[in-house]
């Protein structure tokens, strides 16, 4: 993408987590990403909707296969340490929470990844049909977990297109 041509790209979420370093292994574990920036990071207290100015964070920045989208940012609040994680995970997705959807070539062994790294899963593999953007059907693998943070991850996989 050109310099200058006015069209923003979303090539990053970032989720708060209780520690970086347990979430990079899930992260690598069970989606196959790699570590493309760990850094301690000092908050400005200006542009985080969160924490306050001095306050030490670590990044740990993971990536997928495409260098420039697919990547998540994963915070953890270092000094202080935050009072306000819950000890629960959750069991439903709250209002204003990002699903995250991966594109797998085997969703069945995702998931058994995901199980195995300690995620609580909510719907285990089945396979379904979908009217595509392009108007074929296509019949899909679907399941769904939680990351050891309660992020909602969906996985697809697609199986068959169906000519139009």
């Amino acid at each position: 993408m050109a310099e200058g041509s006015g069209i923003d790209v979303i090539k990053r979420t970032t989720v708060m987590v209780r520690d970086a370093e347990k979430a990079a292994r899930w992260y690598e574990s069970v989606l196959g990403m790699t570590r493309w920036m760990d850094t301690p990071f000092t908050l400005s207290g200006n542009q985080l909707a969160s924490g306050k100015k001095g306050d030490q964070t670590r990044l740990v920045i993971m990536q997928a296969e495409h260098d420039e989208i697919g990547m998540i940012g994963l915070l953890q609040w270092v000094d202080p340490l935050r009072n306000d994680i819950p000890e629960e995970l959750p069991t439903e997705i709250p209002f204003g929470t990002p699903i995250f959807v991966v594109a797998s070539e085997d969703t069945e062994a995702t998931v058994e990844r995901a199980r195995a790294a300690g995620s609580r899963v909510h719907a285990e593999p089945e396979e379904w049909t979908v009217t595509g953007a392009d108007g074929r059907q296509k019949d899909m693998m679907g399941a769904s977990f939680w990351d050891l943070d309660g992020n909602f991850f969906e996985v697809n996989q697609v199986l068959r297109i169906h000519e139009a």
